[in-house]
């Protein structure tokens, strides 16, 4: 059995005959992906002021905040990296997109397991007294405690630069290094400390993801490949080639069937699965109906001829919706009547976002599952013979507010006739329907008791080595022109016209003073900066961020909760006890500084 990977290759790089400014208006490639929950873990969009209880499968971008109470741990994805998150920790993604991956850390732990950083890209870790930008693959261990300005990083594999204060040095694999105070930053470099509880979780997550089989079929850069194996199994299709068949399903199990929508800017519309499995079968490649069921076709290998560099591209959701009186979706415009409905795209057929985007991101985005340009190429939506239109189950009915509302599919679907089915007309690759709240949320209101970090955690700063993007602006401010928009995402000339006259949501976070001598490498200094079109809405100067309480010692964690349709977890293998991880050095008490820049 042979198998080649690297042919599901997409650009990242656009063609030179393509504008830079219509890719600058294409949204990332890749989100990050909660595919691992533990104990009570909140979050916030970027948006919203709102907390809710964190979910499998949600796609987390720039601007959003996770919070993990104590006694609590969780898991993220980004592309093939995992970052691991410890109890009592709070972060939020200052920047995510094709080039950089920014990461604030305001209270606790993480581990990052970088599998690949492709030259230019920049993954920076931003806390209350440093930014360590991570210069190649490995496994990095950083923790802080905001309320006395004390970071502990740790190469265990790789290389970080790390700015602090006036200093700027680098950390080597084998090495940790504590840093203490603010604007004058002590450091007392060190041996990587005994491993505790949290390493040894992370080293167990690792083994499960090294042995995964499906690395064989897609390509690790494919956000959520690594929980197939557990879930389902690949076979040969004479048609399609290798496809991934879902196990242990319920009688009639089709997709986009059991989860529910949310709005994601700036894609809008996006399906949130409730399988443990269900992320990359939903977001990559296409939905078929075969002989033995539904099956998953990741896309064809021979589809990235010409290809500059690989990392297959995220869609909110790769389905078609239908209108036309059969299901009312166009009364669901003005809210409260009407229907929604849709079904999956097939091998072969053309995904066309609703948001606004190059015509090199349309091919981008397809070239794995439509091997004809000329089809890619075509503007037709309506004139298509839709395969899975009539496949058993495919398409489903909801009313507008389940739809709007983020409930769950399966509990509110609307069983329609077969001859209304077939005689749907195909809209769009999204509803004509603003969303509300409860859509950014992803949850209807109500529901379980939800932690929220400590109040302290809004006014903390973190350093910060590379200027991140502009805050979000807030869903309230925009709702009301989503709403004349036709429940279409905004594009960036409208989101630039609301900035202006909001206020800044975001704390502030802050740049360093420049390194002074003790020949000190600057961080930046072996991979230039991303190039950017100029954005005279973007700060000049330093920008906020958030923060918690002191790092606590690892306490009893409950037991394991996954969705009920998920297999009994893995057997963890016997292991002798962790040494105890030294003291981090506490720093000496000191006056605050409490200015910061203007933005």
């Amino acid at each position: 059995m042979r198998v080649r990977s690297i042919g599901y290759a997409i650009l990242l790089v656009a063609a030179a005959s393509v504008s830079a400014m219509a890719q600058d208006a294409d949204p990332p490639s890749r989100v990050a992906r909660l595919n691992y929950l533990n104990g009570s873990v909140s979050f916030r969009p970027g948006s919203v002021d709102d907390w809710t209880a964190a979910e499998l499968n949600y796609p987390l971008t720039t601007g959003d905040h996770l919070w993990a109470d104590a006694g609590a741990r969780a898991e993220m994805h980004i592309g093939s990296t995992a970052i691991r998150v410890d109890s009592t920790t709070a972060l939020s993604i200052l920047a995510l997109d094709d080039s950089v991956a920014q990461i604030s850390l305001t209270e606790g732990a993480i581990d990052v397991k970088l599998r690949y950083l492709a030259e230019g890209e920049i993954f920076e870790v931003d806390t209350p007294n440093a930014a360590i930008v991570l210069r190649r693959a490995g496994d990095y261990r950083i923790s802080t405690r905001g309320d006395d300005n004390f970071t502990m990083a740790s190469a265990k594999a790789g290389e970080a630069a790390i700015r602090a204060g006036a200093s700027e040095f680098p950390l080597l694999t084998g090495q940790s290094v504590q840093l203490a105070g603010q604007d004058t930053v002590t450091q007392e470099m060190g041996p990587l400390p005994a491993p505790d509880d949290f390493d040894v979780w992370c080293q167990t997550r690792d083994r499960r993801e090294a042995g995964t089989v499906s690395a064989r079929y897609v390509p690790r850069e494919m956000i959520g490949y690594e929980d197939l194996d557990q879930y389902g199994v690949w076979r040969m299709d004479p048609r399609y080639g290798w496809v991934w068949v879902p196990q242990g399903t319920p009688a009639g199990w089709a997709p986009y069937h059991y989860g529910h929508w949310g709005w994601v800017e700036p894609w809008g519309w996006t399906w949130i699965d409730d399988a443990p499995w269900g992320f990359a079968p939903f977001h990559y490649g296409r939905w078929a109906y075969a002989d033995f069921g539904w099956v998953w076709v990741p896309g064809s290998m021979e589809a990235a001829v010409g290809m500059v560099r690989m990392r297959p591209v995220y869609a909110p959701a790769l389905v078609v919706f239908v209108g036309g009186g059969e299901f009312g979706v166009g009364a669901a415009i003005g809210g409260g009547a009407g229907m929604a409905a849709w079904f999956p795209l097939a091998p072969g057929e053309v995904y066309r976002p609703a948001y606004r985007v190059s015509p090199v991101y349309v091919t981008n985005i397809n070239i794995v599952s439509v091997r004809n340009p000329a089809l890619i190429a075509s503007v037709d939506v309506v004139n298509v013979r839709y395969a899975n239109q009539a496949a058993p189950g495919a398409m489903t009915v909801v009313p507008h507010d389940a739809f709007v509302q983020s409930r769950r599919v399966s509990e509110v679907a609307v069983v329609v006739p077969r001859e209304q089915i077939v005689r749907a007309r195909v809209i769009g690759a999204a509803p004509p329907i603003a969303p509300v709240r409860e859509s950014v949320l992803g949850r209807p209101q109500g529901g379980a008791v939800v932690r929220v970090p400590p109040q302290t955690l809004a006014a903390r700063q973190v350093v910060v080595s590379h200027q991140p993007p502009p805050p979000p602006v807030s869903f309230a401010d925009k709702q009301r022109a989503l709403q004349s928009n036709g429940g279409r995402p905004l594009d960036a000339g409208q989101v630039n016209s609301l900035r202006r006259g909001a206020p800044d949501r975001n704390p502030m976070v802050r740049t360093p003073a420049p390194a002074t001598g003790g020949g000190a490498r600057r961080p930046d200094a072996a991979r230039p900066e991303v190039s950017r079109p100029p954005n005279n809405d973007r700060p000049s100067g330093a920008r906020p961020a958030v923060t918690t309480p002191p790092e606590r010692q690892p306490e009893a964690r409950p037991a394991e909760v996954r969705p009920s349709e998920a297999k009994p977890a893995e057997a963890k293998p016997a292991e002798p006890a962790p040494a105890a991880r030294p003291s981090e050095k506490k720093a000496p008490p000191r006056k605050r500084n409490e200015q910061t820049e203007k933005r």
